[in-house]
């Protein structure tokens, strides 16, 4: 996933660098950047973090629209794209969730996170609507993740770059990406 600095690529259209990098190295040592160690996340403790950084996402869409769009630098996502970026993150990882709980080690299809957010006008959605669709995107992740038991901890799923995932490490690593970003758009370190 990607980070605020964006600096593994060229810079597309809208000034930002797209994020190349392997992220799965957050599940074995802490971020240097957001300061959560990820690896260290109890699984059972993934679904209410889901739900509290969606409820502090919503604090961030509550300011001035024009505000929550202002990006801090060219390459750098505003309030708002990195709002929508959490959202679809949100979605995304529960498609792939339910992939990893109905089907037998599945490849998950490639994402362009930097594409989608040009596509889809990041940048120009309304940030209220926003932020109810990253609550209900986040409230659906939890339930799933709660309803995931026993040995379907165990799952495993395939990323097209070669990684590789039970549930229990995929919850880890979701959970990094949203509270990485909220780190990216306030500063503050979990």
């Amino acid at each position: 996933m990607s980070t605020s600095e964006h600096i593994s690529g060229t810079a597309g259209d809208d000034g930002i660098v797209p994020d190349t990098k392997d992220w799965t190295w957050v599940l074995e040592r802490p971020c240097v950047d957001c300061g959560l160690h990820a690896g260290a996340v109890g699984r059972e403790d993934v679904a209410g973090m889901i739900r509290a950084n969606a409820v502090a996402w919503a604090g961030v869409l509550a300011g001035e629209p024009a505000a929550v769009r202002l990006r801090p630098r060219p390459e750098v996502w505003s309030d708002l794209e990195y709002a929508c970026h959490v959202r679809d993150v949100f979605r995304l990882f529960h498609v792939r969730l339910n992939l990893m709980l109905e089907q037998d080690d599945p490849l998950f299809a490639n994402w362009d996170q930097d594409e989608t957010a040009v596509a889809d006008r990041y940048g120009e959605q309304d940030p209220a609507v926003v932020a109810g669709e990253l609550a209900q995107a986040a409230e659906v992740l939890a339930v799933a993740f709660e309803g995931v038991s026993g040995e379907r901890w165990e799952r495993t799923g395939n990323r097209g770059d070669g990684a590789r995932f039970t549930v229990e490490s995929f919850s880890r690593y979701l959970i990094h990406d949203p509270v990485h970003h909220l780190y990216d758009v306030t500063g503050e370190r979990v």
